[in-house]
């Protein structure tokens, strides 16, 4: 759970995984940062999240990416971060009863990072599923819920933001979503079986 001094997040994003994972070391031993996020992802690329307060994730970023320079290919420094950007990445996948619903799709973790921070800092939307890279190759993506005009406005300001950096792929408003979306959501965190 997110503490209360905890209202900034720091990213990352390495060339190399050996540099990426001695970063996170240094990310740790600067400031008191808490980890959220740390591992490989496609395409051969390391990520690390952490949280804490403005002075110290601005110390353990600054300190990591001068380590980490040659092999840096992406930073983001994000204070007075949205509360449910931060609730998102913690807690496990549990969706809500859905009336419309946004989808919001970058090509880096940072920019879905950024375009859910102003979305829920524009509307009245409940973020409930946020992707990071992850099996996608680096792409990532945020989902949320509310009224049709609420999630409207939320991606029309998080897609915005995205599309300034050149960094929107996709979005979708599904306005009145189907009762069975709920469980599709639900499956996106369970890894694929096959039965046989």
């Amino acid at each position: 759970m997110a503490y209360a001094h905890e209202s900034t997040i720091g990213l990352l994003e390495f060339a190399s995984i050996a540099r990426g994972i001695e970063c996170v070391d240094r990310v740790l031993k600067e400031a008191s940062v808490r980890v959220l996020f740390s591992r490989p992802v496609s395409p051969g690329k390391y990520v690390v999240l952490f949280t804490g307060s403005v002075d110290d994730v601005d110390a353990s970023l600054r300190a990591a990416a001068v380590l980490g320079a040659d092999a840096l290919v992406d930073r983001l420094f994000l204070p007075a971060v949205h509360e449910s950007v931060l609730a998102t990445l913690e807690r496990p996948l549990m969706i809500p009863p859905l009336d419309a619903v946004g989808v919001l799709e970058t090509a880096t973790v940072a920019s879905t990072l950024l375009a859910a921070d102003v979305a829920a800092k524009t509307a009245s939307v409940l973020l409930f599923e946020m992707q990071l890279a992850q099996g996608l190759g680096g792409k990532s993506f945020v989902s949320f819920c509310g009224s049709v005009g609420d999630v409207e406005v939320a991606l029309d300001a998080g897609a915005a933001d995205a599309e300034r950096r050149g960094l929107l792929i996709g979005r979708v408003l599904i306005p009145r979503a189907h009762e069975q979306m709920r469980e599709v959501f639900e499956r996106h965190d369970r890894p694929l079986t096959t039965e046989g």
